[in-house]
């Protein structure tokens, strides 16, 4: 497995994995269809915080971060977002995404990540469990899709320094 910087050519393969999740699932509350130049675009707008990892030359999956809140206050904290396709799932590819993103995080001098988790997905609430994120809110009922309301989970990370990592 290969875990590098997104590239604009990575589009399509980011779309493949990310449109049947919004499409089929409550797993995002977005119902906006992501295409090739949205894509490209938000890989530029992440500034190098956007990560993909290839196994046989395919893509199975990506993270990325990005602002967790408007205004100079907030710019030590991050939201992230991870995604594999289905083929790449429970094969340790998520873990090694996501601790690579907190490694380029610790670089940028982030302290806080946080997961926004939809409420319908606990093997997503597991998963960041497992990584020793913290759950430190529910948010009842704040997102809407297929009709009805749901809860929205947020899990969070505190990075140590990079002087204090093992």
């Amino acid at each position: 497995m290969i875990i590098r910087p997104a590239q604009a050519d990575d589009a399509q393969a980011i779309c493949d994995i990310w449109n049947p999740l919004i499409k089929d699932t409550a797993v995002t509350f977005t119902d906006e269809i992501k295409t090739v130049q949205s894509i490209s675009d938000l890989i530029k707008t992440r500034d190098g915080a956007f990560f993909v990892a290839e196994k046989d030359g395919a893509i199975g999956g990506f993270t990325s971060y990005s602002a967790f809140r408007g205004g100079p206050g907030y710019w030590r904290s991050k939201e992230i977002s991870i995604n594999l396709a289905p083929n790449a799932r429970r094969q340790g590819m998520g873990g090694a995404l996501l601790k690579w993103l907190e490694t380029h995080a610790r670089e940028q001098n982030v302290h806080s990540l946080i997961a926004a988790i939809s409420g319908e997905n606990p093997s997503a609430q597991s998963f960041h469990q497992k990584l020793r994120y913290q759950h430190i809110a529910t948010l009842p009922e704040v997102g809407f899709k297929f009709g009805r309301y749901m809860d929205l989970i947020l899990m969070q990370k505190i990075l140590p320094p990079l002087g204090d990592m093992p």
